[in-house]
């Protein structure tokens, strides 16, 4: 017999907390009935739009129950991280490194789409939406294979695949299974996670954490003011000769903030990663 499961939890702590975030997330996107053009990253609304929020809502929304289950399924299994601080891993190098992952996997696929629409004008790719955590597992699959490679992924409890070959075969697997997969999003996990594991990335201590941490609440929340996404009356941006460097301050205001989803026209193609 296997470990209860709240002893697994304990010793996957940040695992389970990303685990139950997503969960709470789709369930909350089920209930308000949001979509894709919602919460997902595109080129459009994140680049020529300003929404840079739409880096983190994407990493963390799950539109689809198999989609949520399959990254939640390999998300568990690849807690083993948080368990190996004896090579160097354990739960802070998770935390850190996962922060790490959202972002610049995140900015990866939008590099990849300014690419594909600039250089070789293919405008499929400027309406693109993904959404997913598949970027974040892929990237913690890479880092596995590369520093314990005698690793098991386990699938659904069921599937069993060696760490070493996960990120391609996976790769592969969902690109032919699931059409709709994002392959550079995929991707772009894998190239941040072997960038994280050979040293390419390194430094991350819980000083550069917090600083990182910081950053991207800031940029999220002035995101949201400035896109008209989530009204903030603390908050004043104030128009300058340049609109895309915004000035703000602090001014008095009472405790009422409300809420409102900015909802793009519904069309271009959604993405799963």
């Amino acid at each position: 017999m296997g470990k209860p499961l709240i002893y697994e939890i304990l010793e996957k702590p940040a695992s389970s907390g990303v685990i139950g975030i997503c969960s709470l997330i789709w369930f909350f996107i089920q209930k308000r009935n949001i979509g894709y053009s919602d919460v997902g990253l595109s080129y459009e609304a994140a680049m020529e739009g300003g929404q840079y929020w739409r880096i983190v809502t994407s990493a963390f929304s799950h539109i689809s129950l198999v989609h949520l289950v399959f990254n939640m399924s390999a998300l568990w299994s690849l807690g083993v991280v948080e368990q190996l601080g004896q090579i160097g891993l354990g739960v802070e190098y998770y935390l850190h490194y996962t922060l790490v992952l959202v972002v610049l996997s995140g900015l990866l696929v939008l590099g990849f789409y300014h690419m594909m629409i600039q250089k070789f004008k293919v405008e499929h790719f400027r309406r693109v939406t993904a959404v997913g955590y598949s970027c974040v597992v892929f990237g913690w699959m890479t880092i596995l294979a590369t520093k314990q490679p005698s690793s098991k992924l386990n699938l659904f409890g069921v599937l069993s695949l060696p760490i070493s070959f996960a990120p391609f075969e996976s790769l592969i697997f969902t690109s032919i299974m699931v059409p709709q997969a994002s392959f550079v999003g995929h991707l772009s996990g894998i190239i941040v996670g072997y960038s994280i594991a050979w040293g390419l990335i390194h430094g991350m201590n819980n000083y550069w954490a917090i600083t990182m941490f910081g950053w991207i609440v800031l940029v999220f929340v002035l995101s949201l003011k400035r896109t008209g996404s989530m009204e903030l009356r603390f908050i004043e941006i104030e128009p300058v000769s340049d609109p895309s460097l915004p000035s703000f301050g602090v001014v008095a205001s009472g405790n009422g903030r409300t809420l409102q989803m900015d909802v793009l026209p519904r069309r271009g193609v959604a993405d799963i990663v």
